[in-house]
Formats: C-alpha cells, sequence, structure tokens
C-alpha cells in the first residue's frame, strides 16, 4: 500500500501560521449583492404570486372554479420568469455597455 511521506520542510495548511503571506485577502463577494437581491425578490414573487393568485380568484373570480384559478396561478408563475428573463438580460446588456465605454476611454 503506497503512503505520502511526510518532509519536515514543508509545511501543511494546518502548519502554516498566516505571516508568511503579505498579500490582503479578498473580502468581497463573489456575486454582487445587487444580483443576490434580485434573485431573492424574484424568488419571493415566484412562491407568493402564484399562490396568492389562486386563492383570491378561487372564490372572487372564478365562483369556486379550481380548474381556472390554477390556470391563473399558472400563469402569473409565467409573467414572473419572464420578468426576471428580461431583468436578467437588460442587466447583461448594461454590463456589456459598461465595458464598452471602458475600452473606449482606454483608447
Amino acid at each position: 500500500m503506497a503512503s505520502r511521506r511526510n518532509v519536515i520542510s514543508e509545511k501543511t495548511h494546518l502548519d502554516n501560521d498566516g505571516k508568511g503571506s503579505s498579500e490582503r485577502s479578498e473580502l468581497a463577494p463573489a456575486v454582487p449583492s445587487a444580483v443576490i437581491w434580485k434573485l431573492l425578490s424574484f424568488t419571493f414573487a415566484m412562491i407568493t404570486l402564484p399562490i396568492g393568485t389562486y386563492f383570491f380568484t378561487v372564490n372572487l373570480v372564478f365562483g369556486g372554479n379550481s380548474t381556472f384559478a390554477g390556470g391563473t396561478a399558472a400563469a402569473m408563475a409565467n409573467v414572473v420568469l419572464i420578468a426576471y428573463v428580461i431583468v436578467a438580460m437588460k442587466e447583461d446588456q448594461s454590463d456589456r455597455l459598461e465595458e464598452e465605454e471602458k475600452r473606449k476611454k482606454a483608447l
């Protein structure tokens, strides 16, 4: 059976005291907070809007017909999904425009 030989001169990540690194660690998140808030808000809308639409329309609009109320709730889920795709596409376009402006300024 093969085993790894420990070399005393090598330091493992447990032995590192942190003094050898002169670089500052980057504490910024990998994803901007605006993107996280946008995702959370659309998640909340995807949960509450179809369910709220169903219970609102089942008795008040369609008079107890759960089939039409369910169809309306499914339509509202699709509205939220399409809105999320549109917002994501606009955000992607704005990122591209900012990069193009930076390139023009650099020239």
